[in-house]
C-alpha cells in the first residue's frame, strides 16, 4: 500500500526526550455525584466503570454519529473527571455538553486556566503502563499514551503553575510523534466530518461497543457490524507541508476527493507526515495527492497498530 516516492529520510527518534507545554489542548472539568454517569451517557466510552488508575480515549458524537470532539478522559476522583480536548473546540463542546446535563448532579467548566497540560517523551521508566492507564502523584496526574517511533509518551496534568522536572522538548517533535502514533484527535477544521471508525477509534480503544446508549450510537454500531464502513485512517508522508482539512485525491478521480487530512506535522528531517481519513479502496493502489490531483504526492506508511475486525 505505497505510492511511488523517494525513500523517506531516516531519523533516530531515540534522541527525543523531555517535556513540552501543549497550548493546543484544554481541559473540561466535570464535577458532581453524577459526573461519571452523565459522561457515560454522552460519550463513546465507559466512564461509569472507569477506575482511578485508568484513562479513556473517547468521542462526543452528533445524532448522526459524527465526531464533534474527542477527549482523553481521567478521574481525579469518582466525582471529579477531566476531559483533555482540542482548545479550538473546547468552548462549543462545553456549551453543547452542558445542554444535556438537565437534572444530573454534574457541573461542567473550562479548567484550562487551572490545569497545566504537558506532553512527556522518554523511555517510560516509572510511568504507568500500558497505554490508557493513569498514576497520580499528589496533584499531578500522569496518563500513558500509545507510544510512537519506539518512544514512550504521556500527558502530564498538574496545577497551572507547575512544570515537569525534565529537559525541554520541542513542540514540533511532540506533534510529529503524535501523528506517528496513528491516533487522531478532532480539531475545528474537521469537526463533524467522521464517524469514530473513520479514525480507527475501534482499533485504538476509543469506542466501547458494550456500553449503553449515547448520541449517535446507532450509526456507530451500524458502521461496525453491518459492513457499511468505507473509510479508514492511514499514515502518509509528503515532501511538502500539509494542513488539517486538506483534501486527498486518488488518481482515478480528479473531481471528487477520496479523503481528508486529519493531523499533520513536519518530519524532523524532511517533508511532512500526516494522518488522513480516506476511502479504503484508495489505499489499495494508485497515486494519492493532497490538495488537488496535481498536489504533493502521498506515500502510505504502515500503521503502528493492527486494525481490528472482530470487536
Amino acid at each position: 500500500m505505497t505510492t511511488d516516492s523517494p525513500a523517506l529520510a531516516p531519523f533516530d527518534a531515540s534522541t527525543l526526550q523531555g517535556a513540552v507545554r501543549l497550548p493546543h489542548l484544554g481541559v473540561i472539568r466535570v464535577v458532581g455525584e453524577d459526573a461519571a454517569s452523565f459522561l457515560h451517557g454522552q460519550l463513546t466510552q465507559d466512564f461509569a466503570l472507569m477506575g482511578l488508575s485508568q484513562a479513556r480515549l473517547a468521542a462526543f458524537c452528533s445524532a448522526k454519529g459524527r465526531m464533534m470532539a474527542s477527549f482523553v478522559g481521567i478521574k481525579r476522583s469518582h466525582q471529579d473527571i477531566w476531559l483533555v480536548c482540542a482548545q479550538d473546540l473546547l468552548a462549543p463542546t462545553l456549551k453543547r455538553l452542558s445542554m444535556f446535563v438537565l437534572r444530573a448532579k454534574a457541573k461542567l467548566s473550562d479548567a484550562s486556566a487551572e490545569v497545566a497540560v504537558y506532553g512527556l517523551v522518554g523511555d517510560g521508566q516509572g510511568w504507568p503502563s500500558p497505554a490508557w492507564t493513569k498514576a497520580d502523584q499528589g496533584e499531578v496526574s500522569l496518563v500513558r499514551l500509545p507510544q510512537a517511533e519506539g518512544r514512550a509518551r504521556a500527558l502530564w496534568l498538574a496545577p497551572a503553575s507547575a512544570v515537569p522536572d525534565l529537559p525541554e522538548l520541542d513542540l514540533a517533535a511532540w506533534w510529529w510523534l503524535d501523528v506517528r502514533s496513528g491516533v487522531a484527535t478532532v480539531s475545528a477544521p474537521v469537526v463533524e466530518a467522521f464517524v469514530p471508525q473513520m479514525l480507527n477509534y475501534e482499533s485504538v480503544d476509543g469506542v466501547n461497543f458494550k456500553k449503553g446508549c449515547y448520541p449517535g450510537q446507532e450509526v456507530v454500531a451500524r458502521s461496525q457490524f453491518r459492513g457499511t464502513l468505507k473509510r479508514r485512517a492511514y499514515l502518509v508522508h509528503a515532501d511538502a507541508p500539509l494542513a488539517v482539512g486538506d483534501n486527498v485525491f486518488h488518481a482515478s478521480d480528479a473531481e471528487q476527493p477520496t479523503g481528508t487530512v486529519v493531523a499533520a506535522a513536519a518530519h524532523p528531517v524532511a517533508g511532512c507526515d500526516a494522518i488522513v481519513s480516506m476511502q479504503i479502496a484508495s489505499a489499495e493502489g494508485g497515486a494519492l495527492t493532497a490538495g488537488t490531483t496535481g498536489g504533493p504526492a502521498l506515500t502510505l506508511l504502515p500503521l503502528p497498530y493492527p486494525l481490528r475486525d472482530d470487536i
